[in-house]
């Protein structure tokens, strides 16, 4: 198997990113991780659950989890159905993705890097396996961070984080290149608040592991 490319896109941007996935795929083996943000919270509120979020992550009751099964569960068959026949559609849990549990955010996991057989197969027959990110448990995954977890677990080229913002910004302005341990420094002072935590964090972690990293047009180096 050559080294993939992994994709993470956001829930607001799924559906949209499917012509970038399938141009990618013309050259590359890909593989999608998407999130479910902005459906989670909007049923989460509907049903008059609590929405809280620590560090960028979403705090999980066992209540709030059934509608992130539900809500990726809608995400992942409409940006399958974008994607088009080469699509296969996994569940982290199901697939075997593990991760360690984060009390403090109740069902909530760190995900452990892997190279889930499932999506070795997927690859291995052209097919571009699109992942929701839960981990076995089930536990709610960051799906910034599973996509890291499985970029380094398979050793891929390069991971892309699609997202409704062109990349990271300073003052309003893309900053095309940033350092990931100055990245680090500057998350652990507070520079960033929000959802940019989880995926800078990701980045700085496939990075410094071997993986390039590219937040939008912003390239996360070690």
């Amino acid at each position: 198997m050559s080294r993939p490319i992994v994709v993470k896109c956001g829930g607001a941007v799924a559906e949209s990113a499917a012509e970038l996935i399938l141009e990618l795929a013309t050259t590359e083996q890909v593989v999608v991780v998407h999130g479910a943000g902005p459906q989670i919270s909007a049923e989460m509120e509907r049903r008059g659950l609590e929405v809280q979020f620590v560090g960028g992550r979403r705090v999980t009751s066992k209540q709030a989890l059934e509608v992130v099964r539900e809500s990726l569960a809608e995400v992942n068959g409409a940006l399958c159905r974008a994607i088009g026949d080469t699509a296969l559609p996994l569940f982290g849990d199901a697939i075997g993705l593990r991760a360690l549990q984060v009390p403090m955010l109740g069902m909530v996991g760190d995900p452990l890097p892997c190279a889930p057989e499932a999506v070795v197969a997927a690859l291995d027959e052209e097919l571009i396996p699109v992942i929701a990110p839960l981990a076995a448990g089930p536990l709610n995954v960051n799906a910034d961070e599973m996509a890291a977890a499985l970029a380094v677990g398979l050793e891929a080229e390069r991971i892309l984080f699609i997202t409704d913002v062109p990349g990271l910004l300073d003052g309003g302005v893309v900053v095309p290149v940033i350092d990931a341990e100055e990245a680090g420094k500057l998350l652990d002072a507070g520079a960033f608040q929000g959802g940019i935590i989880p995926k800078l964090r990701a980045a700085i972690t496939a990075a410094q592991l071997g993986v390039q990293a590219e937040i939008g047009s912003t390239a996360v180096i070690a």
